[in-house]
């Protein structure tokens, strides 16, 4: 079993439970991890709260510099990182090396580069008036990441707290852990200084709550479903903690007419089965006009049957497994329930896949009613749903119809009308006419999504205190 990471140091865990950590394409333990307390919670506040006179009195230079050298030694690990995360979480190869482990690349050196080009304005100050505006370090941050995309996740919270000045207490997802350890033997290895950054593993109802609620943590950034969020900020609301969530999502993808059909399809459909499907902001709800819209249902569908589920170390295949058994069960639950809700199956099925693996297939369903189940909640899964509709109103009316609002997406052949329809949509980001990532922009959700954002500098300033001076 692995140690806990607190305080500059590896260390056992105070409790002598371990957890399991299994290869989703074998079904297969690899690693166990320590399920943690909340003696070891205490442990590592401790040491972070120690840490933070010093750290957080390193101009923002300094602190660029260590974090600098753990970038650099991140990137001569990548190959391993990446294969990690292949085992941890089921990634196939090429998904892994591009997108898991270099998305968390690029929103490291990211950050980096926003505090050498702004870092003596924010936290130096600005002048308004008789008055100097500085921003200043929250405190102890506690970083309570999911397994969907672990690194990435981790990275989103834990280099720009550093970099603002705070010290971390992350508690990785129990599901896929492994990833966090790389992490923090980069930044060991880097020489991080003792205390800044500290690492419990454990069970969100055991240390995630434990790092919420606990009274010297001053900030809790929080990543998975909606559930657990509104779990987190009702422990957190006991120390008027600030708390920053980036939730769930259920989010629509409009198809105007006269958009090229075939390509909103094809990069509609390749969306849902990114990652699996378990991704929060895939576009699962793709809206289609009724004139072309069984031509886009026999699109999504021929587009659907080139992800074949297959082995992750292969590098030929396009869609691994599922994280874990209780996500194969509830994908394949979802399957089956939009059958009997009387959508129409086109491709895929809740059928097992044959061989080893939490395998799921590749679905799609058609003439989904905007009230069905499968059309309101996240199922986390390769599941498109493909919904009609008559007019633009009626899209927009259709696509905001949810509870969430992470993303969406508009295609449209006249860009600025469908810039309107983008403007109308309430989603935190709208990809237009297929869009390319902005590791500058902002993401975060609308409604029961969440609530603060990560990405560019309001990532940043999510971790900062503003503070007037009068003069």
């Amino acid at each position: 079993m692995r140690s806990l990471y607190i305080d500059g140091a590896w260390r056992e865990s105070a409790s002598d439970e371990a957890l399991d950590v299994i290869d989703p394409a074998t079904e297969q333990v690899i690693d166990s991890v320590p399920a943690g307390d909340p003696e070891d919670v205490d442990a590592a506040v401790a040491a972070a709260a120690a840490a933070f006179p010093a750290w957080s009195a390193l101009a923002p230079g300094r602190r660029v510099t260590h974090l600098a050298r753990a970038l650099e030694l991140f990137n001569e690990r990548i190959d391993p990182i990446s294969a990690v995360l292949t085992r941890d979480m089921g990634a196939p190869v090429k998904f892994s090396r591009s997108v898991q482990a270099g998305l968390p690349a690029l929103m490291f050196r990211t950050y980096i580069d926003l505090v050498e080009e702004s870092g003596e304005r924010y936290f130096e100050g600005e002048r308004l008036g008789n008055s100097l505006i500085v921003r200043e370090p929250v405190g102890v941050v506690g970083a309570i990441t999911p397994w969907n995309y672990p690194l990435h996740q981790i990275v989103l919270k834990v280099v720009p707290a550093l970099l603002a000045g705070n010290t971390v207490v992350l508690k990785p997802s129990e599901v896929a852990p492994l990833s966090a350890y790389a992490l923090a033997e980069v930044f060991h290895d880097a020489g991080l200084p003792a205390g800044v950054f500290n690492l419990v593993s454990g069970t969100g109802p055991v240390v995630g709550e434990a790092v919420a609620a606990h009274p010297r943590v001053d900030m809790v950034s929080f990543t998975g479903s909606t559930r657990a969020g509104v779990r987190v900020s009702q422990v957190a609301a006991e120390t008027v903690k600030r708390v920053a969530l980036e939730l769930g999502g259920k989010s629509p993808n409009v198809i105007l007419p006269g958009a090229d059909l075939t390509a909103a399809v094809k990069r509609g459909v390749a969306d849902v089965m990114r990652n699996t499907g378990q991704s929060c902001n895939a576009l699962t709800r793709m809206l289609v006009h009724r004139d072309v819209y069984e031509e886009a249902v026999a699109l999504a569908a021929q587009a659907a049957a080139k992800y074949v589920p297959g082995d992750p170390k292969d590098e030929s295949t396009r869609l691994g497994p599922l994280v874990s058994a209780a996500q194969l069960d509830k994908v394949r639950a979802y399957i089956e329930l939009g059958v009997r809700e009387g959508a129409r199956l086109v491709a895929g099925g809740p059928e097992p896949v044959e061989g080893p693996g939490y395998h799921v297939r590749p679905t799609v369903f058609a003439d989904v009613r905007n009230d069905m189940r499968i059309a309101q909640e996240e199922i986390f899964g390769p599941v498109l749903a493909l919904i009609p509709y008559d007019t633009e109103d009626e899209a927009v009316a259709l696509a905001n119809d949810t509870v969430y609002g992470l993303s969406a997406a508009v295609w449209s052949a006249d860009a600025e009308g469908g810039l309107a329809v983008a403007r109308r949509l309430r989603a935190g980001q709208v990809e237009l006419n297929g869009g390319a990532l902005n590791p500058r922009a902002p993401f975060g959700g609308y409604k029961r999504s969440g609530n603060g954002r990560e990405w560019g500098l309001p990532g940043l300033e999510e971790f900062c205190e503003v503070k007037a001076v009068q003069m």
